[in-house]
């Protein structure tokens, strides 16, 4: 196979829908078809479903289960629901069946591949609208936010990489040593970190702070 190309597995209930798709892409140079027994870390899953529901989220644990995390959901049909279920799935890429052509596809895989999230324009405000009222309605009223930090937290680590000891970040938000040793405890397992020093910059690489 070309080093330039990428693989591509494709994953439907449907084995005719799975024929159609294979078809419009294995003559693709920029494309490398895989029936899933030979895959890389890059591989591109893409999964072919009426809608997003639980027919969608069986064939997103079944490329997961072989390890493959870069996920591109075909559907019919895309509400506001199926949008957000999307979302919280971790899928990379939404493609409206009636636009899947071959170089829509061959498009929306290689954003994917490169780390992009891909999802239909007219479909973008509608996905910020809800984020912002799930930020809105039910994350801030409890100090939480969707980077998986609350509040307390961010501030914590800002300090943290400003230089400051526990006792100085302590004294700065009012809080007792203790809380600030349990709030950077909580970070470091819950994101799996090795101390401070490795939690602060987790959150800088992120984007979290």
């Amino acid at each position: 196979m070309p080093p330039d190309r990428i693989f591509v597995h494709v994953r439907t209930s449907d084995p005719i829908s799975e024929a159609g798709i294979v078809a419009a892409l294995k003559t693709r140079a920029e494309i490398w078809i895989t029936d899933g027994s030979r895959t890389t870390p890059g591989t591109v899953a893409l999964i072919v479903a009426d809608e997003m529901n639980d027919e969608a989220l069986t064939l997103l644990r079944t490329v997961r289960g072989k390890g493959m995390q870069q996920v591109i959901a075909v559907v019919s049909e895309l509400d506001d629901a199926g949008l957000m279920l999307a979302v919280e799935s971790g899928i990379a890429g939404l493609v409206r069946r009636r636009e899947a052509t071959a170089d829509r596809l061959v498009q929306v895989i290689e954003s994917v591949h490169r780390g992009a999230g891909v999802v239909p324009p007219d479909l973008l405000g509608r996905l910020l609208k809800q984020v912002s009222q799930v930020q809105q309605q039910i994350l801030a009223p409890r100090g939480l936010r969707f980077n998986g930090l609350t509040d307390r937290e961010s501030d914590v680590l800002r300090l943290v990489a400003a230089g400051l000891d526990t006792r100085e970040i302590a004294q700065r938000l009012s809080y007792s040593e203790r809380t600030v040793k349990n709030v950077l405890h909580d970070v470091t397992h819950r994101f799996q970190l090795r101390n401070r020093s490795h939690a602060v910059a987790y959150a800088i690489r992120e984007g979290l702070i």
